[in-house]
């Protein structure tokens, strides 16, 4: 019985280490790959595809 606690109490440790991590938001780039991205020019936006099931949003 004490081994299944235990099983809950390290998933409840582990779940709540991955949520806690990082910040909100977008990620950030390196100032490297940064200044390379801004050289580049900007895609063309997706082309917006009808979806089967769009009707329903």
């Amino acid at each position: 019985m004490g081994i299944g606690i235990t099983r809950i109490l390290l998933l409840a440790a582990l779940a709540a280490t991955l949520t806690a991590c990082g910040r909100a938001g977008d990620p950030e780039l390196p100032p490297a790959a940064a200044a390379a991205q801004k050289e580049k020019p900007a895609d063309a936006p997706a082309e917006d595809r009808p979806f089967i099931l769009d009707p329903l949003i």
